[in-house]
């Protein structure tokens, strides 16, 4: 029995997350790669790159059979986890927002090579907040209205939403939100 194929067989597959990755500012965030192939290799080259929108990627690191080259300005902060091409990123900060590039070159009989795309968001934790009253006494008793005023220093997609013993409260003619 022979089987022919015309370069199909020796087919490189990466496996990377399919959606946005979200990860929290100053921990670390581990990119999933996985790549399988059906060809000899005597040589497995993986290569990543970062770029930011408007931006060329720039390199930040990569090996050949787990032999790793890190761009010396990140190399405390990038490392490829092997077997795979997975890789970790710690801390992580705002400015690691936008797309990781994997590459992965299989040399064997001829070369083989596949590349993914993976998005990451960093989020920022939301830091607690604080309520400011207009009049400040707070009694407003009868009379007149109040004003609460609720703000955070830090943090992304912060939502707000107020209460009233427990229940949340609705816009209305006691009360008006902006």
């Amino acid at each position: 029995f022979f089987h022919f194929c015309a370069g199909i067989c020796s087919a490189l597959k990466l496996t990377v997350p399919s959606h946005t990755i979200h990860g929290i500012e100053g921990q670390p965030l581990h990119l999933s790669v996985d790549y399988d192939f059906n060809a000899t290799a005597s040589e497995i080259q993986i290569i990543w790159l970062f770029e930011r929108s408007q931006s060329d990627p720039k390199y930040l690191l990569g090996s050949v059979n787990q032999r790793v080259v890190p761009d010396l300005e990140y190399q405390h902060k990038f490392t490829l986890v092997p077997p795979n091409a997975s890789l970790r990123i710690n801390p992580l900060h705002l400015s690691d927002e936008g797309n990781y590039i994997v590459k992965v070159n299989v040399h064997g009989n001829g070369t083989i090579a596949a590349s993914e795309k993976i998005q990451v968001a960093v989020d920022v934790p939301v830091t607690k907040p604080t309520v400011h009253t207009e009049p400040s006494s707070g009694v407003v008793e009868y009379v007149g209205n109040i004003t609460l005023t609720c703000t955070v220093d830090r943090g992304t997609r912060v939502a707000y939403q107020w209460m009233k013993n427990g229940k949340r409260l609705h816009a209305g003619p006691n009360y008006t939100f902006s």
